[in-house]
């Protein structure tokens, strides 16, 4: 059984998924949880932002990227714990589907290093990607030939 270590909700977060040339932005993370892996850009959505504009702010500070908000993909669940079986964390991300406008990444907030990867790339992360980017990647790009 998992038991809470603070109790409390879920905080609800975004990640904004932008997929240009064929490739997905990904951050490397400079602060916990997920620390130094590589994932969307993301954060919590703050009190009253709707969540395209809680993805479109959130990829912008992160990476200096400008994007439009277009759809949600999907909902994830992440937990993360200690060796106590404690949850230490526990979000529900949305990811949000962003059209590409400009920019080229910076990393900046948040982040620790920005770059556009291949699916191949993804898959090459192994650990040191987050849980779940490949599997968003492949839906990301796959939605994006579905739109071309």
């Amino acid at each position: 059984m998992i038991t809470s270590s603070r109790g409390g909700s879920p905080v609800p977060a975004v990640l904004a998924v932008v997929v240009h040339d064929r490739k997905v932005l990904l951050v490397r993370r400079a602060n916990p949880p997920d620390a130094g892996c590589w994932g969307f850009p993301g954060g919590h959505i703050e009190w009253g932002e709707r969540l395209f504009a809680a993805a479109e702010r959130e990829l912008h500070e992160e990476t200096g990227v400008e994007a439009c908000a277009d759809e949600v993909l999907t909902a994830l669940d992440v937990l993360a714990g200690g060796a106590d079986e404690c949850v230490a964390h526990h979000y529900v991300l949305v990811a949000v589907r962003c059209i590409w406008r400009s920019g080229s990444g910076r990393p900046a907030d948040d982040a620790r290093a920005v770059d556009w990867f291949t699916l191949e790339q993804v898959a090459a992360l192994g650990d040191t990607a987050s849980v779940d980017v490949l599997a968003l990647a492949e839906t990301a790009l796959s939605r994006h030939l579905e739109k071309a």
